[in-house]
């Protein structure tokens, strides 16, 4: 038995967590939780003192705290209810029944469990750390993750050490290369495996431009001298394979490595729980209602994919939060029997979210956002419907550190489809030459 039913429980108090909680309250529904394993609301975002944030959702830059305070806000105005310091540790789901189970540890409760009628998975994700780079050499002190380094110097007020090498151009790497460097230490580089950066162009201006610190693409580091702490690192240039060119390594002396070398999110519940993983996100595969293919479990946020801004984390944590309300509430048919478009994505597309469409379930207009795999210039984008071409958009620059959308716009899908068929028909989203 569980020890208390709720109707709709959001795992993870981040920017995903307490946007789809004030959506969720905003659509009508009463009953909600949200569950945060750490001391306070706000995730990521309460280190991330920097600013850049809120310039879509508020029309206004703010930091990262400033960004959390706005959603928490708003979730203490509307009385939404949280646990903080509650460790989830196993969802579970009865197809008899249609409940999902949510077992949490706290040190108050104990173990206990939660009958939901429905889930919001919104717990982001973690760093790669080294243990997945094999680089060789010892295991010394002064290698850090680019966001743990982040949380001694933003939070700790702790410098990690003074002359810097940053592997990885994610973009925490390199706003960790400025934050480092206000805070008088040196970054000597950022060095890249690919032969392209994995962060945002405004990031690469304004945080390695501004300062002069060196980018060094297709580079990777091969070495790390030090036992008991850093005390430099061999960095070489790699080939098209991304294997390290003999006779290019170079020695830099230095104190600290930091990695930013991509982001995983946090679906080992998502796993358990049984919802289809997509191999190249790491996220769940996701309907046009952002539910996973576990009737009532909603994916949203970096837990599905890894977002760019945080503003596009809310404004889709917003859709799966009234989409949950919705189903808890019965405003939308659970039964489906209508068109099912599968989402294809080839030619240098590497993902779409969602990978499927249901066309009379979804609004007037729907987002879809993916990331290409290489760096194009001066290219289409071409989607196509059944064989049919839907929409091409000319793209003068894409990147794979740069999210991309597009729009589908339910009516003109109709005109090549019809919605209520029950067929499966096939979208495929590709990128062609220029025409």
């Amino acid at each position: 038995m569980a020890d208390m039913k709720k109707d709709l429980v959001i795992i993870g108090g981040g920017p995903a967590g307490l946007s789809a909680a004030v959506s969720a309250r905003k659509e009508g529904l009463e009953d909600i939780l949200i569950i945060e394993r750490d001391t306070r609301l706000g995730g990521i975002l309460n280190q991330c003192i920097h600013n850049g944030f809120g310039l879509h959702t508020f029309k206004e830059e703010l930091t990262g705290p400033e960004y959390a305070s706005r959603y928490i806000t708003m979730v203490k105005e509307e009385k939404i209810p949280y646990m903080l310091d509650t460790m989830v540790v196993d969802i579970s789901y009865d197809e008899k029944t249609g409940s999902k189970t949510v077992t949490a540890m706290n040190s108050e409760d104990g173990l206990f469990r939660i009958e939901a009628k429905a889930v919001i998975l919104a717990m982001g994700c973690r760093e790669r750390p080294r243990g997945a780079l094999n680089i060789p050499g010892f295991r010394p002190a002064g290698i850090y993750s680019a966001g743990t380094a982040q949380y001694y110097v933003n939070i700790e007020g702790k410098m990690p050490g003074r002359k810097v090498v940053i592997l990885g151009s994610g973009d925490i790497g390199l706003i960790m290369a400025r934050r480092m460097t206000y805070e008088g230490a040196k970054v000597l580089c950022v060095a890249e495996l690919m032969p392209y950066s994995g962060g945002l162009k405004r990031n690469i201006v304004q945080c390695l431009d501004d300062f002069d610190i060196p980018l060094l693409l297709s580079h990777t580091v091969v070495d790390i001298k030090g036992k008991k702490r850093v005390e430099g690192v061999t960095i070489a240039e790699v080939d098209s394979n991304r294997k390290p060119i003999p006779g290019t390594e170079v020695f830099y002396e230095c104190d600290t490595l930091l990695l930013s070398c991509g982001l995983i999110p946090e679906n080992e519940l998502t796993g358990r729980l049984g919802a289809g993983l997509n191999p190249v996100t790491g996220g769940a595969y996701v309907n046009e209602s952002l539910e996973t293919d576990v009737p009532g479990v909603y994916a949203c946020g970096n837990v599905l994919h890894v977002h760019d801004l945080v503003d596009h984390v809310s404004g889709e944590a917003a859709s799966a939060g009234k989409n949950a309300a919705d189903f808890i509430l019965g405003k939308n048919n659970t039964r489906y029997d209508g068109a099912a478009v599968k989402i294809r994505t080839e030619s240098g597309v590497r993902y779409s979210v969602p990978s499927v469409v249901r066309p009379s379930l979804m609004p007037d207009t729907m987002t879809v956002r993916f990331r290409v795999g290489n760096e194009y210039r001066d290219k289409d984008l071409a989607v196509y419907l059944d064989g049919k071409q839907l929409m091409r958009l000319p793209k003068r620059v894409m990147a794979p550190g740069e999210m991309e959308q597009i729009v589908l716009v339910k009516s003109r899908m109709n005109r090549i489809m019809d919605p209520s068929d029950g067929a499966e028909h096939e979208m495929v989203i590709r990128i062609e030459d220029r025409q």
